[in-house]
């Protein structure tokens, strides 16, 4: 959308622009006026250096290294396309290049910026340690993380897809666009915080923070239960059972093939609870329900010979059947210390089970 001056007639938009057309350089123009006015970005930025390149290919430069007020250090790239071409690409790499900067090498080469341009090198060091708030240097909280800003003409889809797949891992690196506009010959820019939206910021911070923790949570979940699913196993060995040959998962439950298609034995185990079943699934949901049916007309004898009563859950507002067995000793958020008694009573309720029903399942799948 055009920016527009008010007139007392109408609002009159102005012309569109390229900084191409208006003969504005990247580094002649954009960088040099940036450098010293770098809160046209609307940050609290000091910048350290300029054209940096303190490795092997010095062809690779940074065009604005920066650091901003919590010590973070700012990787800002320039460009005055339409589409910003690759420089996300670019950025990410001269971001992981400087992540080990400390602050004494970051006085230093401040210094060196402050003699190219005018000022004392001799100041750099207590520039940087006021801009901080700092009495002192702290080692370990400077750069604690590396932030890119993305500044150009506009942005293409390629690079604002990536932008926002990088954003979604974490990676703190925002777009800003400058928008040119030619008035006669005066010449103007729009700057704007494309991605992310500043109205939003907020918002996706607080969603991102809940998506990580969703994360934790479910790394957590998988982890633990594929330590519980290797002791289980582990006796399942022990007792020569169908499970021993399995190898331990991340998932909530493990099966074990009864050599029927369809008919499963299944360990499932949950933050409280376990239990050992029988799963019927053989893709049908009128088949299941009639193999159910065979088995449940045996369950008084089934119950008699397993020792306690059995859940028998036709489910009929499934495709699938299960009967099975809730072992109530706990689950994979017990205290590990108690993880063996409630695997060795699994293993010893499935054993029972597969005792019970294993020689009904013939008869009832026809």
């Amino acid at each position: 959308m055009p920016l527009f001056e008010i007139t007392a007639n109408q609002l009159r938009p102005l012309a569109t622009a390229s900084l191409s057309e208006m003969k504005v350089r990247e580094r002649g123009d954009l960088q040099r006026l940036l450098r010293s006015q770098i809160d046209v970005l609307g940050e609290d930025l000091l910048v350290l250096a300029e054209e940096f390149g303190d490795w092997e290919d010095s062809r690779r430069r940074i065009d604005l290294l920066a650091v901003d007020s919590q010590a973070n250090l700012v990787v800002i790239e320039l460009k005055r396309t339409a589409d910003g071409g690759h420089m996300e690409l670019q950025a990410i790499r001269y971001a992981s290049m400087i992540s080990t900067m400390t602050f004494e090498r970051a006085a230093e080469i401040h210094a060196e910026f402050l003699s190219a341009n005018g000022g004392s090198a001799g100041e750099a060091r207590d520039r940087l340690l006021t801009f901080l708030g700092w009495d002192e240097p702290d080692e370990e909280a400077f750069a604690a993380d590396v932030r890119i800003i993305l500044v150009s003409e506009d942005f293409g889809k390629e690079l604002t897809s990536a932008v926002l797949w990088l954003r979604d891992r974490e990676i703190d690196i925002r777009c800003i666009r400058l928008r040119p506009y030619q008035d006669g010959s005066t010449r103007l820019v729009d700057v704007q915080q494309v991605i992310p939206l500043p109205e939003v910021q907020d918002f996706q911070v607080q969603l991102r923070e809940k998506v990580l923790i969703g994360r934790r949570e479910r790394l957590e979940r998988h982890d633990l239960r594929e330590k519980f699913w290797t002791g289980l196993l582990a006796i399942a060995r022990e007792r020569g059972t169908r499970h021993a040959g399995r190898k331990p998962g991340k998932y909530h439950w493990i099966g074990g093939a009864s050599g029927i298609r369809g008919l499963g034995w299944t360990y499932v185990i949950g933050p409280d609870s376990g239990t050992v079943e029988l799963y019927i699934d053989r893709g049908i949901a009128e088949e299941n329900k009639a193999i159910f049916d065979t088995l449940v007309v045996h369950r008084e004898s089934c119950e008699e010979k397993f020792g306690a009563p059995l859940l028998w859950d036709r489910l009929d507002h499934r495709r699938a059947c299960r009967i099975k067995y809730e072992v109530d000793l706990g689950g994979y958020r017990s205290p590990e210390a108690k993880w063996p008694e409630i695997q060795a009573e699994m293993v010893s309720r499935m054993i029972s089970l597969e005792k019970v029903l294993g020689p009904l399942l013939a008869e009832s799948v026809k």
